[in-house]
């Protein structure tokens, strides 16, 4: 009898101890950037958003880039056109990929009734889109992005038609 009365004190502990009080926090399970390897990354652009942007440059701010970028998840799709006063413009699409805040992607453009393609990189900032500047290759005689430069050509967000 001893030790049925000692085995049933020790299930009736054992449950006692498992049903203990159980007030919950619920922020302590709750996991937030600033508690992962993400806390310093910039926050990632909405998916299946549209965003739009321009660029004017030149001595009276005459000459205009319009970048119109697509983004769904990593993948990036869109418009850039460049129109200088008095010369000829570069229209085109771009293709490309979004990693953290930075879209890689390949302009392809017609000018002069010539097609031909050009690799850019942007930076999303906020409200504004930062892009590497280009550098004129002696070798092809073509411009290509600049990848030791940093994002210093700015563009401006704007409402998109």
């Amino acid at each position: 009898m001893k030790f049925q009365l000692g085995f049933v004190s020790f299930i009736a502990l054992t449950i006692a101890s498992c049903s203990g009080n159980h007030a919950t926090n619920d922020n302590d399970t709750t996991i937030k950037k600033e508690d992962t390897a993400m806390a310093n990354a910039p926050d990632a652009p909405a998916v299946n958003m549209e965003y739009c942007f321009y660029a004017t440059e030149g001595s009276a701010n005459q000459d205009t880039t319009k970048v119109n970028l697509h983004i769904n998840g990593n993948k990036v799709t869109g418009d850039m056109d460049w129109l200088p006063k008095e010369k000829d413009a570069r229209k085109g699409t771009l293709m490309g990929n979004l990693t953290g805040n930075v879209i890689k992607a390949l302009w392809t453009y017609g000018q002069e009734g010539s097609t031909d393609t050009l690799s850019v990189e942007f930076q999303l900032r906020g409200t504004n889109l930062a892009q590497k500047p280009y550098k004129y290759d002696t070798k092809t005689g073509k411009q290509q992005t600049n990848n030791a430069a940093d994002y210093s050509v700015i563009y401006n967000m704007k409402n998109c038609r």
